[in-house]
Formats: structure tokens, sequence, C-alpha cells
């Protein structure tokens, strides 16, 4: 794509150094210095940021159809991207605090990122083949695709809605609290305390590693799923799960039915009738 400006090698430090710029290429250039000004690309639409460098704060908030390859955001370049619109990263290094926020229609590809409150309240949200750490990773966003990425943080995927996560690994502390119609396959889910409370959430070819997973869901489905080191499991769920292999234990679901070809222990606690859902080890009701 040809552009009707081309900003290359520059270093800008002052306030809203590129305020409102449109129809432009701005490589290997560096936004930093003495004068610490905040919002350098702010409002900017129909841009390509390429081989560049932030070290300052607030760079790329209302930005429209904005393409950024090999660039670096530092962790001196807080909250980058806020309330973008139809956003691109490939490549891309993202290092400072609160990294998205309410941006819509937003794809990374091949991204680095280390920045607590990743992605929060965004829409259309897509990750191919990244690498992230994070803490409350998207949380409440909506319409999610994740593929191929690597994730470790605490309390991921809450109050989120609508995604699709495909071939990921995931580790992180109570995860998908909240979530609703997200479908997880070929996943490694490891932490504690996984998707209590969910909605409509379907875990597919899935190893689930952790204590008490997968409590108080609404219509939770697992499909040839391994469990490991899962103890306390499906606590008043609705639950239709196809485990292969042993579960540790599992405490007194709600409804549904559970198969695996072992089960160590099964709950029911005092106070609490036995429940509607169905048994089965190896083959056999219980």
């Amino acid at each position: 794509m040809k552009y009707s400006r081309h900003i290359e090698g520059e270093t800008h430090d002052e306030e809203r150094a590129l305020y409102n710029l449109s129809d432009a290429l701005v490589s290997n250039c560096t936004f930093a210095g003495p004068a610490d000004g905040e919002s350098a690309l702010k409002e900017c639409k129909n841009i390509k940021v390429e081989n560049c460098r932030f070290f300052l704060r607030y760079p790329l908030w209302h930005a429209q159809n904005l393409r950024a390859e090999n660039c670096r955001a530092t962790s001196t370049a807080r909250a980058a991207a806020w309330y973008c619109k139809g956003a691109s990263f490939e490549n891309c290094t993202l290092e400072g605090i609160k990294v998205f926020r309410e941006c819509d229609d937003t794809e990374l590809s091949g991204c680095k990122i280390d920045s607590p409150e990743t992605g929060w309240l965004c829409r259309k949200f897509v990750a191919r083949k990244c690498d992230i750490t994070s803490e409350y990773f998207l949380f409440g966003s909506s319409d999610i695709t994740l593929k191929e990425v690597n994730f470790k943080g605490k309390y991921s995927l809450q109050y989120i809605k609508n995604a699709e996560i495909s071939d990921c690994n995931l580790e992180t502390k109570d995860s998908l609290w909240h979530s609703k119609n997200v479908t997880v396959k070929n996943s490694l889910l490891k932490g504690e305390y996984l998707g209590w409370y969910s909605e409509n959430l379907t875990l597919v070819n899935c190893v689930i590693d952790g204590i008490q997973p997968l409590c108080y869901c609404k219509n939770l489905t697992l499909i040839d799923c391994v469990m490991k080191n899962c103890t306390l499991a499906f606590e008043l769920s609705d639950v239709h799960a196809k485990i292969v292999g042993s579960i540790g234990s599992v405490r007194t679901p709600l409804s549904g039915e559970i198969s695996a070809d072992e089960i160590l222990e099964i709950v029911n606690d005092i106070g609490i009738e036995r429940t509607a859902a169905r048994i089965i080890i190896g083959g056999k009701d219980i």
C-alpha cells in the first residue's frame, strides 16, 4: 500500500508529536526524550508503523486502521493502545502495563506481550502464535479467537463471551470465571479453580491440570479430555463429561453425566441430597 507521507528515522519526545496523523508510513522512529510527551500518535488514521520504539505513555489511543510491524513498546510506554478500531500488530513486543483496552477488531500475530491487565473490555480480539504474560487477561472481552497462544498469568479470561480457543497452553489461576459461550479445543489448561460459574463452556481434547476445576457451571461439556491432579471437580455443576483416564475426585455434581475410566473418590457433602448426575466408571453406572 502506498501512503501519502513517509516519516522515517526521526526521534520525537514532545506532547502529541504526530497527533491526528493520517495516510502515513512511520518507520524506524523512536518516541523518547527529555520532553517526556504523551500521546505521540493519538487519533491517527490509516497508518503503518514499522520498526519503531515507544518509550513514552499512551502512544496509540483512538487509532483507526493501524498496522504495526516489528515494533516495541517498552515498560515505560504504559497503556499503549486504547480505544483503537481495526488495529493489527505483527511481530511486536509490548511490555507496558495495561496494553489494549476497549478496542474493536484487534489482531495480533507473532507478538510477545508482558503486560498486566492486557485486553480489557475489547471486542473482536484475535491472537495467533503469541506469547503472553498478564493478569486478568481479556477481562470482560467478547468475540475472541486465540490460536497457538502460550499464556502465563493469574485470573485470565474472566467474564468473557463468545470465544474460540484452540491449540493453546494456558497456565493460569481462576481462569474462565463467569465466561459464557466459550469453546476450547486441543489445549492445556493448567491451574487452580478453572471455569467456576461459567455458562456454555465446552472443552474438547483438552488436558486439565489443577485442583477444584469446573464448579458451579451451567451447561458444561467435556469431550475426550484428560484430567490430571484434579480433585473435587464439578461441584454443583450441570455437566456432561467424557473423561479419558482417571479423575482424582468428584464433588456433588448437580446434574448431567460424568464418564471416566476411573474416579478415585466421590464426595457428597453432608446436608446436600444425592444429586441427579449419572456417574459411569469403566463403562458401568454406580
